[in-house]
């Protein structure tokens, strides 16, 4: 798999860095996006599924994952691996004085991908997609 990235200039943030001080760093470029119409078709051709079946698993399999994590339970799926709900909160130094309305941070939901999905990071080769000769490298902010 080839990640494309191009060049942007922006600001250096490093420690010691002059206030006008710029640095070129890479920037992932989007090779498109699969909307989840074409994500089931593609696994209908794939299956002996329909695209409807298959967009019905998904919202079962979303509803599934609502209700078991809101009940405080991992899901795992294989070849996914899981999804579990966090939570974080302010301290407290007695334990009286802790007050869960107050303190306690927004639940978030914790994707860790299997091992699986973790080899394709790995398999990566770059490569630089040079801006055209009439422009400059991208500068952000």
């Amino acid at each position: 798999m080839t990640f494309k990235y191009k060049l942007v200039q922006r600001k250096d943030f490093s420690e010691g860095a002059g206030p006008d001080a710029k640095l070129y760093y890479a920037q992932a470029l989007n090779n498109g996006t699969v909307d989840f119409d074409e994500l089931c078709a593609n696994i209908a051709e794939e299956s002996a599924l329909t695209s409807a079946d298959v967009k019905g698993v998904f919202d079962r399999l979303v509803r599934q994952l609502k209700t078991h994590l809101q009940n405080g339970r991992t899901v795992m799926i294989d070849g996914l691996d899981s999804f579990r709900q966090t939570v974080g909160s302010k301290g407290s130094i007695l334990a009286e004085d802790f007050d869960a309305a107050t303190m306690m941070k927004k639940p978030r939901i914790i994707f860790t991908p299997s091992q699986d999905l973790k080899t394709t990071c790995q398999k990566v080769t770059f490569e630089r997609i040079s801006p055209k000769k009439t422009e400059e490298p991208e500068e952000q902010a």
